[in-house]
């Protein structure tokens, strides 16, 4: 993991805390981490223990260095009772929600807080840095975002072929154009082995910031057809004309899918 970001987190004038509009007037975060349960590759993740401490836990406590209001989302009471236990906000929530997103809208209407931005952070990203929030957050100083999300320089040619790293292309202004599995933009005349330096390829980093009332507003909408596609509800939200926010980052964090995946956790651990 490069932790290349931190300096320039030390940087930012204006902390994730106290993230201002353009014409400065406070704006106020809320960070939801939706944690379910039930998993096919490894149920129970947010309760598994990592170096002493719950998946979830290290997601919070991280977050919680950047943002005053945080909650977990969860469907389950021994994942609530887990977060209650160690000292964090729990909001319960419907068990029958097809995404992480809808899963964040209701705990936002169940919460009742009167936030300008909603940001969405994986249960299962205990390394998420404190600098991704922040970027994430200064996304917004630009009045014309609706969400934001992530992105980071692909380091390999491997890595840029993988479909399980979709790739983002930009505008002049950041602002997604596109998001896609395959390899966009195809560079004509080169070989594959030789793209990187050829043009700026973006990894997606899957964490997002919404206004409060344009979440609501995406979760409304029906599954689109590049939704379906290319299984990316992002596209869901480009395809029916929402500006998305594209902040850049050198980090790449760790996230946990599989049992493997903690092991590999754990062993990052011990070389901090």
């Amino acid at each position: 993991i490069d932790n290349t970001d931190a300096a320039s987190a030390s940087q930012l004038t204006i902390g994730a805390k106290k993230c201002l509009k353009a014409n400065n007037i406070e704006m106020k975060f809320v960070a939801i981490i939706p944690a379910r349960y039930a998993s096919s590759r490894f149920p129970g993740k947010p309760l598994a223990m990592l170096g002493g401490k719950y998946v979830i836990q290290r997601v919070y406590e991280t977050v919680s260095s950047s943002l005053e209001d945080v909650y977990v989302a969860t469907d389950d009471e021994r994942i609530y009772n887990a977060v209650i236990q160690f000292g964090g906000r729990a909001v319960m929530t419907r068990a029958d929600h097809k995404s992480g997103t809808d899963r964040i809208a209701e705990a936002v209407e169940k919460l009742g807080g009167a936030w300008d931005v909603v940001i969405n952070v994986q249960g299962d990203e205990p390394f998420i840095h404190k600098s991704q929030i922040e970027t994430l957050c200064h996304c917004f100083d630009d009045p014309l975002t609706q969400i934001a999300t992530l992105g980071m320089p692909f380091k390999t040619v491997e890595a840029l072929q993988n479909p399980n790293s979709p790739k983002i292309v930009v505008d002049n202004h950041q602002n997604a154009m596109y998001f896609s599995r395959s390899v966009i933009p195809f560079v004509r005349g080169v070989e594959a082995a030789d793209w990187l330096q050829q043009y700026p390829f973006l990894k997606h980093i899957g964490i997002y910031a919404y206004k409060t009332n344009v979440l609501k507003e995406v979760t409304q909408l029906p599954m689109s057809s590049l939704e379906k596609a290319e299984s990316l509800e992002q596209l869901r939200w480009l395809q029916n004309g929402y500006r998305i926010k594209v902040g850049t980052t050198n980090i790449e964090t760790i996230g946990i899918d599989t049992p493997a995946d903690l092991q590999q956790a754990e062993q990052f651990l011990t070389r901090q």
